[in-house]
């Protein structure tokens, strides 16, 4: 498995100020790397600065490996930043057309395209009637999708694609990436603030906040931080954790004179059991953990 993508202490400075500052990820073949930060927080110029539209102040980065650009671009990368770029009086047809010709696609021209067309669900006769600029922002986004396709990428990187999206339209794009990754074993960037939505594609995961990466995660690591837990705050800690041993609990966390625990247990056998040793429950909740939550937790533990 190769590094399609490695950064090292990349920074980008606006007016002095350090849009992007030292920002240091890894993203493997075969991820779907969910880029997690808030408006603001520097995603879309990481995204600049990895794709070349503009110029890195310090730092670098390393695509495929590899040290050269030219050699890289044997690997085709697409991206679609902020919004999609597409001729909106043309059909998607023509769309992909120009853009067949502008990369030099020449040969079963109109056979590849209609694949394209179909991969990202937009083969339907009666919308290849339309210009574009009467298509939904989901079927816009597709086809910027299917325009990258056209080059056959290895890398595609998506700055928000979900964003302005109506939920079918949503479901439609998670989908989409998810079939091009398990299917054409694309590896991708993708950047977005809507944390539920891209906990349901993302393999990986990597938080930016003020230009700062503040984490980078596993899915399955990310699943294990945001599971639904009971809060148990007690007044003899040390007794309470005994009680915990002899129900075979060990999925819990301790912070203070509260227990968090992980494993499925119901309130009621916590409240008896803890009543038998004559340990006080001062309060005690079901508490779910989403990943909005989790990233909140980050930003908590971040000092400026």
């Amino acid at each position: 498995m190769i590094e399609i993508l490695r950064t090292e202490k990349l920074t980008k400075l606006y007016k002095g100020l350090k849009a992007v500052n030292e920002a240091s990820i890894v993203i493997n073949e075969g991820d779907i790397y969910g880029f997690i930060g808030e408006n603001g927080s520097g995603k879309t110029t990481f995204i600049r600065m990895i794709t070349s539209l503009i110029k890195t102040d310090s730092g670098s980065f390393v695509l495929f490996e590899n040290d050269s650009l030219e050699k890289v671009n044997d690997y085709y990368v697409g991206a679609v930043v902020e919004t999609p770029s597409l001729h909106l009086n043309m059909t998607a047809y023509d769309n992909l057309k120009t853009q067949a010709l502008i990369i030099g696609l020449k040969e079963s021209l109109d056979l590849k395209i209609q694949e394209v067309l179909e991969l990202v669900g937009l083969d339907e006769p009666e919308l290849n009637k339309r210009a574009v600029k009467n298509y939904s922002l989901g079927m816009k986004q597709r086809l910027s999708i299917a325009v990258l396709l056209l080059s056959e990428p290895k890398f595609i990187v998506l700055d928000e694609p979900m964003n302005g999206l109506d939920p079918e339209g949503i479901v439609l794009v998670r989908k989409l990436i998810q079939k091009l990754n398990q299917e054409k074993k694309i590896t991708f960037l993708i950047s977005s603030h809507i944390l539920d939505e891209l906990s349901k594609v993302a393999t990986r995961y990597g938080f930016i906040h003020k230009g700062k990466i503040i984490k980078e995660i596993t899915k399955d690591e990310l699943i294990n931080s945001t599971k639904a837990y009971l809060e148990v705050k007690v007044n003899k800690i040390d007794e309470a954790l005994t009680v915990l041993k002899d129900l075979k609990l060990v999925d819990y966390e301790v912070e203070g004179d509260i227990i968090k625990i992980f494993q499925d247990i119901s309130i009621n056998q916590i409240v008896v059991s803890f009543s038998n040793h004559q340990i006080d429950i001062l309060s005690i909740k079901e508490k779910d953990n989403t990943v909005e939550s989790y990233y909140l937790s980050l930003l908590g533990g971040c000092h400026d």
